[in-house]
């Protein structure tokens, strides 16, 4: 991995320094909204969002430093999880203690570090992502993380560079092409281990699941998944209103 860390950078109007970890300027304790680009439940309910942002852990530096540039620099950053996800994400891993993640769609990069917090020692995150103009990118904030270490970046495709089917993950989390939603669950259900968990980003795609004016090839894909796991009798699935729709679905059998 490229080291490419500068020793300050600025930070929502304070700068901050990576080699101490600590802020040049004093910051409020007040944790500020996350932009998620989405409101709770596909709604736009910004003032819940704002609430529910100002009374979770805090996202920490790094990741709002990476959020931001995310918006400043890449074109859809709607696709970064944000804190209110991010926090999930990582009380999910939290609970579940898996020493092996495969993930879907790693983007910059911010699920990927959310992840990685809560991994145990030893433990390591496969990521795939199958944009490489987002490389460098990603690779560089990566490479500021104190969990970096945990973190394998892959650029390709999954379905057709994953690792072999003899690897098994504690959980994969899916975040990538939304077409492709029913091919990652035939592909990658055989890389969960039984009683490991599989958890899916967007699965309410913006409230379109269950619109009937929206058939384009995303909204249909997604349905189509949603279809396949309630029909499933191998897995348990839930599903969470948070911004797009959270599915999370253990495998009970093979």
């Amino acid at each position: 991995m490229h080291n490419m860390t500068p020793l300050f950078s600025y930070i929502w109007g304070k700068t901050y320094n990576f080699a101490t970890k600590q802020p040049c300027i004093p910051v409020s304790k007040i944790q500020k909204m996350a932009i998620s680009g989405q409101g709770i439940g596909y709604t736009g309910e910004n003032n819940l969002e704002e609430y529910i942002s100002n009374h979770i852990d805090p996202e920490g530096y790094l990741l709002e430093a990476l959020y931001r540039e995310t918006h400043l620099k890449k074109l859809n950053p709607r696709m970064a999880s944000g804190h209110i996800q991010g926090r999930l994400l990582k009380m999910i891993v939290s609970m579940i203690e898996p020493m092996s993640i495969l993930e879907v769609g790693t983007f910059t990069g911010y699920a990927t570090l959310c992840m990685a917090e809560a991994l145990p020692d030893g433990g390591v995150i496969h990521t795939f992502e199958i944009d490489d103009e987002l490389e460098d990118f990603t690779k560089s904030w990566i490479a500021r993380s104190p969990y970096r270490n945990k973190i394998i970046l892959h650029i390709g495709d999954v379905l057709k560079t994953a690792p072999m089917p003899e690897t098994a993950f504690d959980m994969v989390y899916i975040d990538g092409e939304k077409r492709e939603y029913p091919d990652y669950y035939d592909k990658l259900f055989c890389y969960v281990k039984p009683g490991g968990f599989i958890v899916a980003d967007n699965t309410l795609w913006d409230g379109h699941v269950f619109n009937p004016d929206y058939n384009d090839d995303r909204t249909a894909a997604i349905r189509r998944f949603n279809d396949m796991v309630a029909a499933d009798d191998r897995t348990e699935v839930a599903m969470v209103p948070v911004r797009d729709g959270f599915s999370i679905i253990k495998k009970i059998k093979d």
